[in-house]
């Protein structure tokens, strides 16, 4: 009996996302593949108060059974991470799809530009359905299927709950300031990755940054995609995910 897949989706999405390749993955993957929400998204609409990645990761490991296969997407491979870093046991192996330790641009780190997030930030106030859906439109940036992605995404989300806002805005506060570099180093559980060249969110430097942390990081790149390889390049996706499971 294969373990459990887990897959865990982005900030401002839910497990909807995960329905374009849900068939492949049941195909060749021997064990239950299973799409959890992460707490305020889609059906899991409790949240923990306050709501840090602490405390929603430790909510989200409660329904993990032991040695599961975590494929966390953006936000998701930092919830990933951080189960795999606290509750080991749970987790026998991480795949980030497009998704890095830590989010945001500093001096020595490429990443999300602080006056992006902080634009969103202010927008959700007032805008929450805008705000999501221009973050739909960065995710699917420099994708040859852009415009087919956003539907799809867009169609697929709206299936479930809409998010709560508390989640909405401490995903944020996750993605700007939540740095997991040196848990990253220090991992037990073997991580590996797959990413889109064209990904202005995790530029391809940051990959190599990661692999200059960790050495033994193993990861694909697929060249002509961008934020969501999963829905824009699935079959090539697919590949890269089977040969690392």
């Amino acid at each position: 009996m294969q373990n459990d897949m887990v897959l865990l989706h982005g900030w401002g999405m839910n497990q909807g996302v995960w329905q374009v390749i849900m068939p492949e993955l049941e195909f060749f993957h021997d064990g239950e593949v299973r799409c959890l929400d992460l707490p305020g998204f889609g059906n899991a609409q409790s949240c923990p108060a306050p709501y840090t990645l602490h405390a929603a990761a430790e909510q989200l490991s409660e329904q993990l059974n032991e040695g599961s296969l975590l494929v966390g997407w953006s936000l998701g491979g930092l919830f990933a991470l951080y189960i795999a870093a606290h509750w080991p046991e749970k987790v026998a192996k991480v795949v980030l799809v497009a998704s890095t330790p830590f989010f945001a641009e500093q001096n020595d780190w490429p990443g999300i530009k602080p006056n992006v997030l902080n634009t969103f930030k202010e927008q959700l106030v007032s805008h929450r359905e805008k705000t999501i859906e221009r973050f739909l439109a960065i995710q699917a940036m420099g994708s040859e299927s852009a415009r087919d992605d956003i539907k799809q995404l867009k169609a697929l989300l709206n299936q479930y709950p809409a998010p709560q806002e508390q989640a909405l805005s401490a995903g944020l506060e996750i993605l700007q300031h939540d740095d997991l570099r040196s848990l990253f180093v220090e991992l037990s559980v073997p991580v590996c990755g797959i990413f889109g060249r064209l990904d202005s969110l995790v530029p391809y430097r940051a990959i190599e940054k990661m692999h200059a942390l960790q050495p033994e990081f193993e990861y694909e790149v697929l060249d002509k995609a961008s934020h969501a390889p999963f829905i824009s390049h699935k079959k090539a996706f697919i590949t890269a995910l089977k040969s690392m499971c």
